[in-house]
């Protein structure tokens, strides 16, 4: 009789597991989404900006626009891969680079 009791109680307590790992599941699906629509948003931002900056700037530095772009493409691959993985695979470990800035090359050559 004890493990007729005892089996019920294993099926309630790994719904209950189940159930809540089942939630936060959800819970970081949507944040996700929610992150990957930001990502919509900011590279429309970027694409405005570059439309926006002079071809022909006299200052010395410009903002890297196409690295920005590779890095919110490399994060949004890393969201969407965790949120759809095709299989275990091992984790690309390149980093984002981060520095943005260029040099703007100078108009006469160098003596």
């Amino acid at each position: 009789m004890p493990t007729t009791i005892s089996r019920p109680s294993l099926l309630f307590v790994l719904t209950i597991i189940h159930g809540g790992s089942y939630t936060a599941s959800a819970h970081e699906q949507d944040e996700f989404s929610l992150i990957l629509q930001q990502l919509d948003t900011i590279e429309r931002l970027v694409t405005r900006a570059k439309t926006a900056s002079t071809a022909e700037s006299v200052e010395r530095y410009r903002f890297d626009y196409p690295r920005l772009t590779q890095d919110i493409q490399r994060i949004r691959h890393g969201v969407q891969g965790y949120l759809s993985p095709s299989r275990a695979q091992p984790r690309d470990p390149t980093e984002l680079v981060g520095d943005y800035r260029l040099d703007t090359p100078s108009a006469e050559p160098s003596p």
